[in-house]
């Protein structure tokens, strides 16, 4: 039987915690229950905290701790949940345990973490040069504080030695599974997940995303840039005379952009627009066509192409996913 350590903080999301309780202790059980067949537990969970007293999570509900996260000399996984509090207070409290979660590390146990519950292991260090993921909400902030992280806001897992991170919200449901395939094998793995009555094997997670602001920089002439592509979407935009209307050369503005964003202005402008045109398909009842035309692209083709490229859908499975009905 395997071990799970949950590590439980202040402001924590609540589900993070005790979804990841349920989903680990359940694995070999509910399923078993349902076919009437013996059960097999295959994890044994229990809950940290720094100090071995409650924690109060996000939406008020106080959880008692089984121990001491000190008191946990080993482990085969340690869970990190999502951080819902300010992120740097959040950190600075966890402080004191970065030496602990090194230790751990370091003996080889397997570490996870959800959604923000990432910035911890990359303030403690143990992210340094390795895949991750986050949250798509917190992607710049988390480039920005950690530019020696190999991040990867799209992917909805990533997993590097024995570091696995998982997306936004509801993905450490998707990092169970996948942790209890690799334990325990895929036919529990499914089997946990039809229990739970889960659609396994999503992905990605920038079908749920929005563009991020960019805007972390501190260069005024690429801001003025950024806030009139955001008012102009629907134009025509060449982008040398978009450099030469703001008195720069197509070079610089090139060179300026990318070192401002981390990203180029095409590609910059391309989410803009694809991030403008899953807003319009949640909402509006116009054509695919019509909002193609909405957001700078003529050609209907060329935009759905690129449209499944950014998010993994068509711009109508995106629609029948999460907006309304075009009525015919």
């Amino acid at each position: 039987m395997k071990t799970v350590t949950i590590l439980g903080f202040d402001q924590a999301l609540a589900t993070t915690i005790t979804g990841a309780a349920d989903i680990y202790g359940l694995a070999g059980v509910i399923w078993q229950r349902i076919q009437g067949e013996p059960i097999s537990p295959q994890f044994s969970v229990r809950f940290a905290t720094p100090d071995g007293q409650p924690i109060e999570c996000a939406n008020g509900i106080r959880l008692s701790a089984d121990c001491c996260a000190a008191d946990v000399q080993e482990t085969d996984l340690l869970i990190i949940p999502t951080i819902v509090g300010r992120i740097d207070t959040t950190l600075a409290s966890l402080a004191p345990l970065f030496p602990w979660l090194h230790r751990l590390h370091q003996q080889g146990t397997d570490i996870a973490s959800n959604d923000t519950g990432a910035f911890i292991l990359a303030e403690a260090g143990i992210l340094d040069n390795k895949l991750a993921t986050t949250h798509w909400g917190f992607t710049e902030l988390f480039r920005h504080r950690y530019p020696k992280i190999n991040l990867q806001p799209a992917q909805l897992i990533t997993a590097d030695e024995n570091v696995y991170c998982s997306g936004g919200g509801m993905a450490w449901l998707d990092l169970a599974i996948f942790l209890i395939e690799r334990y325990c094998g895929p036919e529990l793995a499914l089997q946990t997940a039809k229990s739970f009555v889960f659609d396994f094997g999503r992905q990605d997670q920038s079908v749920y995303s929005a563009i991020p602001n960019k805007k972390y920089h501190q260069d005024e002439d690429i801001l003025k840039v950024q806030n009139w592509m955001e008012n102009n979407l629907e134009k025509n935009i060449h982008l040398d005379r978009l450099a030469e209307q703001f008195h720069m050369s197509p070079r610089t503005f090139k060179r300026r952009f990318k070192q401002a964003t981390g990203e180029t202005a095409l590609e910059h402008l391309q989410k803009l627009r694809i991030d403008a045109a899953k807003r319009a398909l949640e909402s509006k009842r116009f054509t695919v066509e019509v909002i193609a035309g909405m957001v700078g692209y003529q050609d209907q083709s060329a935009f759905s192409k690129l449209f499944k490229r950014e998010t993994g859908l068509t711009p109508g499975a995106f629609r029948s996913k999460f907006g309304i009905h075009v009525r015919k």
